[in-house]
């Protein structure tokens, strides 16, 4: 019998500390630039954010959206055979933060492991417990997780800030014989591994006060990348996937894009033949949740009516590097 991974339950976390665009503002006019907040706000959507508590460490954010994914599922934490973590905002640079929500979570018979390719670490992850559970008859029940907390690894004075919120999304698949997940198309161009990022702090360069002093340690958008990157990217990784899995755009019922930008996802979904009233959003509500953001539109949209039983769902994410990812499933 043929085994396929189906969605059974997901669950998003937000903090409770909200951040608007006016607190940023106040603080970014302090420091003699007062409009820069306001622009980001207007070009990207993005009205407010929130932020953990200042002790709190990524897998202490994922571990809500976890319990409570596992919760809907009707599992215990004894019963995941596995744990797939997608962050770019771990608690270590190792061991991994899968392994650290494991022993918080009580997870006792899972194994492990991260997928640190950014923003696109979600859908990714989606992939591998799909392809995982389709391929392994002791595989059964997978938690995948997104979080993100760059907020903590940035400097608060650094305009970029604008766009680090915290927040964590999770799902719970387990194997089935109804069509579930359908298949995934990836692409990236390392050419962009410069543009935005953590430099020091591994083997290119690693950690020395030399490097702290200079806020080498902390995230830093470099340079710009170009808006094709996703304004085109997005859709001919959707072209690719639909076509290579035999369905169309009018198939589809919801696209969830990474939400970094509303005005992004207008352009994308027009070149994917898709109304942007099937793209839904969360940016404007919960700000840029990363690694986390597709995850928690995912439950989000779910909990408003937009998901439901039986939809043809394709999440499409971008992470810094650049890596994009996609995947497509059906809900059941």
């Amino acid at each position: 019998m043929t085994r396929t991974a189906h969605i059974i339950s997901t669950a998003r976390y937000l903090p409770q500390r909200k951040v608007s665009n006016g607190e940023l503002t106040e603080r970014f006019a302090a420091l003699g630039i007062p409009d820069v907040i306001d622009k980001f706000g207007t070009s990207t959507g993005i009205t407010q954010r929130f932020y953990a508590p200042d002790d709190w460490a990524t897998s202490d954010l994922a571990l809500p959206a976890a319990k409570e994914a596992l919760r809907r599922a009707c599992l215990r934490p004894e019963d995941l055979d596995l744990i797939v973590f997608g962050t770019d905002s771990p608690d270590y640079l190792t061991p991994d933060t899968s392994v650290v929500l494991q022993y918080k979570l009580g997870a006792k018979n899972a194994g492990t492991f991260d997928v640190g390719c950014a923003c696109a670490s979600f859908p990714t992850a989606i992939a591998l417990a799909a392809g995982l559970i389709a391929t392994n008859a002791g595989i059964k029940n997978v938690l995948v997780v997104g979080a993100y907390m760059m907020r903590k690894l940035s400097d608060p004075n650094d305009p970029v800030c604008f766009f680090y919120g915290d927040g964590a999304g999770a799902a719970v698949l387990t194997s089935g014989s109804l069509q579930g997940f359908i298949g995934a198309a990836m692409q990236a161009d390392g050419a962009y591994h410069a543009h935005w990022g953590i430099y020091s702090g591994g083997t290119f360069e690693p950690a020395s006060a030399a490097s702290i002093k200079a806020g080498r340690t902390q995230v830093r958008l470099v340079k710009p990348y170009p808006p094709e990157v996703n304004h085109e990217g997005w859709p001919r990784l959707f072209k690719r996937l639909a076509a290579e899995n035999e369905f169309t755009p009018d198939d589809v019922d919801q696209i969830l894009f990474t939400q970094v930008r509303k005005p992004s996802i207008a352009i994308a979904a027009q070149g994917c033949g898709v109304p942007v009233e099937k793209c839904h959003t969360i940016m404007e509500k919960y700000g840029y949740t990363g690694s986390a953001c597709i995850a928690m539109a995912l439950d989000d949209a779910i909990e408003v009516g937009k998901i439901k039983r039986g939809d043809l769902v394709v999440m499409i994410g971008s992470g810094v590097g650049y890596n994009q990812s996609a995947v497509a499933l059906r809900m059941t």
